[in-house]
């Protein structure tokens, strides 16, 4: 009984989590921002707007977050909610804000390639290691496909894929219909000893690495030149000694006659 009341508790809380994550999507309609986070607290509901515009979710003199946490009052009944606006420093690396700038664009009646290929190459600019978008739908004609843009290494599954890829979905309501984009970002790596890698560490290690083996293989290649010019200065001494001595033996024979 007391499973059953639990697994009841926390399914309505999950709901209500949804229903207010779906409000605030709703009264932000047209706004780019990444995830949200609802927080309870013993004073009360903290909510936490993850976004690369913060002024345009704040408003002018904080009215829109006022009026956001009035209507909040009322549908909710919650009292006294905080709600707490962060700015993204690198949106590129965001998949949730990337998503939401393509869905924007094609809403706008942008071609779906060039947005694709152009924000492949703003994340990759941005300092990601790989990127997939992929766009589903009523897309360049009324049959529905897919199509997919990608650049660098991405991990497709197991641990390493859930933990280390940012995933983000977002939808464009066209007049052919709802046409969906998910973008997959891999932002960095880590080694055996759990050390976080970006790209530029990558990088600098793998130059690193090229300039040991580039230093190794001129060595070698000195090493051989080298013997080689010392086998080549042995053989054109004993040419000379050679041919000294067949000179003095054809003198001598010349002295006898």
């Amino acid at each position: 009984m007391i499973d059953i009341l639990l697994n009841r508790h926390f399914t309505e809380q999950m709901i209500n989590k949804m229903e207010m994550e779906q409000f605030i999507e709703d009264y932000f309609k047209g706004e780019i921002f990444s995830k949200i986070e609802i927080e309870r607290t013993p004073l009360g509901i903290r909510i936490i707007i993850h976004t690369s515009r913060p002024g345009r979710i704040i408003g002018a003199g904080g009215r829109k977050i006022n009026e956001l946490a009035e209507r909040f009052k009322e549908k909710f009944k919650i009292e006294n909610p905080q709600i707490d606006v962060k700015s993204i420093k690198n949106p590129d690396m965001d998949a949730m804000i990337v998503a939401r700038q393509i869905a924007l664009a094609i809403e706008s009646g942008n071609n779906f390639k060039k947005i694709g290929n152009l924000f492949v190459k703003r994340v990759m600019d941005a300092g990601a290691l790989g990127v997939e978008i992929m766009i589903s739908g009523k897309i360049g004609g009324s049959k529905g496909r897919r199509e997919k843009f990608s650049a660098g290494y991405l991990k497709h599954c197991g641990d390493t894929s859930k933990r280390l890829v940012d995933r983000g979905y977002a939808e464009a309501l066209v007049k052919l219909g709802k046409i969906g984009i998910q973008v997959k970002i891999m932002k960095y790596l880590m080694d055996t000893f759990g050390n976080i890698l970006s790209k530029k560490d990558i990088m600098e290690r793998g130059i690193v690495i090229q300039k040991e083996k580039i230093e190794e293989e001129d060595e070698e290649v000195v090493e051989e030149i080298l013997e080689g010019e010392e086998e080549t200065a042995e053989d054109e001494a004993a040419e000379e000694k050679d041919a000294a001595s067949e000179e003095s033996k054809e003198k001598e024979k010349n002295e006898n006659k």
